[in-house]
């Protein structure tokens, strides 16, 4: 009975050939199935290796664009730092030679109107002491004009005031033959001096008009928030 339900070698052979066939495409399948989740992985590892490069390549180009932002506001400051020296050496240098100039000059100030002018510099002193008799320095040589002047002064100041001043010519202590002129008014028994020399008032000018001489040949200083 079973022999007769025994398979022939075709059908065997067919039997191994159609098992065979369903091997090969169930592995088939299997290796797309693999190749497809294989390639998917890769595209979303790439992807995130790209993402990833592309922001540290974004993140150096930032450091390095900020260096270079950086490095080039510090060139321009340090230009901009040595353009401003140079530029305030030269008119410090030109305001030098202004008033060296001035000083070469003061000796021909004295020249002119120079009694007039002891007189007001004399009367100044006056004025400051407020004493009844001063001393009076001065050069040797303006002795005479020195005299006339003291004379002017005092009367002025009688006039002014109401009281009676003495100024009194120190003969013992003469201001230097080199000096411009001027003089000194000297009070409080000889501890209080009032220097009024021609170079003193032109000291004075250089500090308390620079800033007016800075504006006129500079014009205004126009990061200054304040002005005299």
């Amino acid at each position: 009975m079973s022999s007769s339900h025994a398979l022939s070698d075709d059908q065997v052979a067919s039997e191994l050939k159609k098992m065979t066939a369903f091997i090969r495409q169930e592995a088939l399948e299997k290796a797309r199935e693999i190749q497809l989740k294989a390639d998917e992985e890769f595209a979303i590892e790439k992807s995130r290796l790209v993402r990833e490069e592309i922001a540290a390549i974004d993140k150096e180009y930032e450091k390095k664009s900020k260096q270079a932002s950086m490095s080039q506001q510090i060139t321009r400051s340090t230009m901009t730092n040595k353009t401003r020296i140079k530029v305030l050496s030269s008119r410090q240098e030109l305001l030098d030679k202004l008033f060296e100039e001035a000083r070469g000059k003061l000796a021909e100030a004295a020249n002119k109107d120079y009694e007039e002018m002891l007189k007001g510099l004399i009367l100044e002193g006056l004025y400051m002491l407020c004493e009844s008799k001063v001393a009076v320095r001065c050069k040797q040589a303006d002795k005479e004009k020195v005299e006339s002047a003291a004379k002017k002064a005092a009367e002025e100041y009688k006039e002014k005031v109401g009281s009676d001043v003495e100024p009194v010519i120190d003969e013992k202590n003469w201001l230097p033959e080199e000096s411009a002129g001027g003089v000194y008014v000297v009070g409080g028994g000889g501890k209080i001096e009032l220097n009024n020399t021609l170079e003193e008032r032109l000291r004075m000018c250089e500090t308390d008009a620079l800033p007016s001489i800075r504006a006129t040949l500079f014009g205004e200083n126009q990061n200054r928030r304040f002005h005299d």
